[in-house]
């Protein structure tokens, strides 16, 4: 049991680099790796029995990030670069439209294409996949690939009529998603490929548009989607809250401080975002985060809205671990090991390691997958990795 008493940067660090080395990737690999075919096989049981052959898009760019982040920050294993270059090299061979040069978010195991989405999110872990290769190998190739995608990720969630239409347009909305997706993509593009104008053009306007569109102090709250005036939409789509996903940006706004010298507004703004979203988020009956709350306490109509989903707490594992480091704030020691008592106690597998993906709200497993089409090598393997780096076991950049 972690207690603020027994709390320790060192301890909490080895911990969890040692479950991310000794156990996390021990369960995804070598057994992910598609020797027939390339890339990466994810959609596994408990046990690690391959349930489904089909390969998401966006986790063949997020696990080969995961592994190159890895590659360089903790060993130059040559395993994880030949694992993580298999999926760059079936994301070029076969996730690619060539009717648009867009990528599909779901292929068959050969790589026959199933599905493709309006959002260009597979487009943006493609772009921090090719970064870290380019940072690992040298190749000026993955550079261009990396710049290539993630100019193509922004065109289409922020050129007007880029994107696919939704709706019929009559209730316009903009969206929290993209601007926090672009300015992690941001942050890891300027990580690997060096400080850029461009860059930092978007990092301060995602930053910009964040606390002048999507926070809420009035009533502690960071919407999801409002007008493009920055309006409330008081209907059951706009109103819905998720505070997993609110955590999430406020550790990357907390990034973005550390990057400038620990910048006071930045972490002020972060931390606002992390407290505002654990008060609405935290289950006071069963703990653990709620998937998706109203932000005025109505009913929220997604069946699932009182899930427990792994990657919130992932998150929200980071967060409060960054948030103490550039505070010193016991709270965020205390929320920390809220968070980490009740994930490593619900969502730990005790028996083949790694985490169940999703919970009931009392903390029940809903099923015993590990991965599928959404979750893979990478939520709780980044936390790990982020917690370890935070705490100083892992060399920070």
């Amino acid at each position: 049991m972690l207690t603020p008493e027994n709390f320790s940067l060192k301890v909490l660090g080895e911990t969890y680099k040692d479950r991310l080395l000794n156990e996390v990737e021990p369960f995804w690999f070598p057994r992910s790796y598609d020797q027939e075919f390339g890339g990466f096989l994810h959609c596994f049981d408990s046990d690690g029995t391959l349930v489904d052959t089909d390969k998401s898009v966006w986790a063949q760019g997020r696990m080969a990030w995961m592994l190159l982040t890895m590659y360089l920050s903790i060993e130059r294993r040559p395993e994880w670069l030949q694992w993580a270059e298999s999926a760059l090299d079936f994301l070029t061979r076969y996730c690619i439209d060539p009717s648009d040069g867009r990528m599909y978010f779901h292929v068959t195991r050969e790589g026959v294409p199933i599905r493709k989405r309006r959002y260009a999110y597979s487009e943006s872990f493609a772009a921090i996949s090719f970064a870290a290769h380019a940072a690992a190998t040298g190749q000026a190739r993955s550079a261009e690939q990396a710049w290539h995608w993630f100019e193509i990720f922004t065109r289409i969630h922020f050129e007007p009529g880029a994107m696919a239409p939704k709706t019929t347009g009559k209730r316009p909305v903009i969206d929290l998603g993209s601007r926090m997706i672009t300015l992690a993509t941001a942050q890891e593009m300027r990580k690997f490929l060096g400080n850029d104008p461009r860059l930092t053009q978007w990092i301060d306007r995602c930053i910009h548009e964040l606390t002048t569109l999507f926070m809420k102090p009035d009533i502690k709250a960071v919407m999801e989607v409002v007008s493009p005036e920055g309006a409330i939409i008081d209907h059951f789509n706009e109103r819905t809250l998720n505070p997993g996903h609110t955590i999430e940006g406020g550790w990357f706004v907390l990034e973005e401080a550390r990057q400038r010298g620990n910048d006071p507004e930045l972490i002020k703004i972060g931390c606002q975002m992390i407290d505002w979203a654990y008060v609405r988020g935290w289950d006071p009956d069963f703990g653990g985060l709620l998937y998706y709350r109203d932000v005025y306490d109505r009913p929220v109509q997604e069946y699932w809205h009182n899930m427990k989903f792994w990657w919130p707490h992932d998150e929200a594992l980071i967060a409060t671990i960054l948030a103490y480091v550039l505070t010193q704030d016991s709270k965020y020691a205390a929320m920390h090991c809220e968070v980490h008592n009740w994930a490593f106690s619900h969502f730990q597998d005790q028996v083949h390691g790694e985490w169940f993906g999703y919970l009931n709200r009392d903390g029940s497993p809903a099923n015993t997958l590990k991965g599928s089409l959404w979750k893979s090598f990478f939520h709780h393997p980044r936390a790990l990795w982020n917690c370890a780096r935070y705490c100083g076991s892992i060399a920070i950049s």
